[in-house]
């Protein structure tokens, strides 16, 4: 992998890989756990459950998944309905598309250089089979309902890899390609009152650049703070018991329970 790609071959893959394929005019990407023997697991947006955003970007995300083919593949497991965790064949999950491998611990410097968001991230990943056994296991037990913003397939990808979570309300989840779909128009709309003070294009370029690199980095799952450790068993028994959910506003809610509850 270099400074602008990490675009791999397919014999490189190793089990417990943060995988991703560009969709859609590298518009979105789809992000996926390699779980050794051609299969890779990865979140969808399963029927009913998803929570949208009422524009286009909606049949982005649709056109993001697996291309369904009119032959059934005999490898992949199709979501069943209200569950978006599937496991697919490699050649399925890459719908014909190029295959990436989303890096962990880079340097603040190779971050801001990958000015394009969801691509790798300043957290650090856990062993690559605790990221196995936490996708296999949400194989089988969900990861909740799918929101554009706050849970989508970059997020599960990263909570496999690391286990992490966001816990405040009103905040992105840990998805580097949503912050980058938000701070771009950020960046543009917060640069506007320099046209105040100067009309040098250059200068009001450089400002909205600025801003969007400074929004990608502090949102970054590896530099926030509002962020807990949780292992899939007690992930999914808080969303089985409400502990946790997507609602409908696009906040995610995380209840940690209080001392004399545990």
């Amino acid at each position: 992998m270099g400074l602008l790609s990490n675009r791999i071959t397919k014999e490189s893959l190793k089990p417990g890989d943060h995988i991703y394929s560009w969709r859609t005019a590298y518009v979105y990407a789809h992000h996926g756990i390699y779980a050794g023997d051609d299969k890779v697991i990865h979140f969808t947006r399963g029927r009913g459950q998803e929570v949208g955003t009422g524009t286009v970007l909606d049949y982005i995300l649709v056109s993001s998944g697996p291309t369904r083919s009119q032959i059934p593949c005999p490898v992949c497991h199709q979501a069943e309905e209200g569950h978006g965790v599937v496991s697919s064949c490699l050649n399925c999950f890459l719908s014909g598309g190029i295959l990436y491998r989303f890096e962990y611990s880079v340097t603040p410097a190779l971050f801001l250089a990958k000015a394009r968001g969801g691509t790798c991230t300043l957290a650090v990943s856990d062993k690559d089979e605790i990221c196995v056994h936490r996708a296999t296991y949400l194989l089988i037990n969900g990861f909740g309902c799918y929101n554009v913003f706050k849970n989508n397939c970059e997020d599960f990808a990263i909570y496999c890899k690391t286990g992490l979570l966001v816990i405040d309300q009103g905040t992105m989840g840990q998805s580097g390609q949503a912050v980058s779909i938000i701070g771009g128009p950020l960046a543009a709309v917060l640069s506007t009152p320099l046209r105040l003070v100067t009309t040098n294009i250059y200068g009001m370029a450089a400002t909205a650049i600025g801003v969007y690199c400074a929004s990608r980095y502090a949102a970054d799952i590896g530099m926030r703070r509002d962020v807990v450790k949780v292992e899939a068993e007690e992930l999914t028994r808080r969303l089985a018991t409400g502990g946790l959910q997507i609602v409908e506003t696009g906040i995610a809610t995380l209840a940690i329970p209080s001392a004399t509850a545990r």
